[in-house]
């Protein structure tokens, strides 16, 4: 089997200002520009228009806060990095003890699990003579 050849496009600086020119002049959308000069990749004039034109065009977010809320959102997610890594070792802790508990079935051939407090009870109890 022969692998397929992808066509990789290489677009010279002016024809990507003549693209991003006429978004802007023409006030043309994107996806019109993208295939009245039949451009592949839907990303591709978002770029260009990054690097050589006004900005204006993209979509942005803009987010509007208070000290005291980036605080609490950095006070927020420090604490939910100090809670992962609690989880991890409560989970590596359980997993560890479960480890234990199956290692002790199989030396004592108890069945720990199920009947725990029975057989703790029949093996602590003091012999009688």
């Amino acid at each position: 089997m022969t692998k397929q050849q992808r066509l990789s496009y290489r677009y010279s600086n002016c024809f990507k200002r003549t693209v991003v020119e006429a978004i802007e002049k023409e006030g043309i959308s994107l996806e019109s520009a993208r295939l009245r000069y039949g451009i592949g990749g839907s990303v591709t004039i978002q770029k260009w228009i990054r690097k050589f034109g006004k900005n204006e065009l993209l979509n942005k977010v803009v987010t509007v806060s208070t000290l005291e809320e980036r605080d609490e959102l950095s006070r927020l997610r420090e604490e939910v990095k100090q809670l992962k890594i609690a989880y991890a070792e409560l989970a590596l802790h359980h997993k560890l003890s479960e480890s234990v508990i199956e290692i002790s079935d199989e030396m004592f051939g108890l069945d720990l699990k199920k009947k725990y407090a029975q057989e703790l009870l029949k093996h602590t109890k003091p012999k009688k003579k």
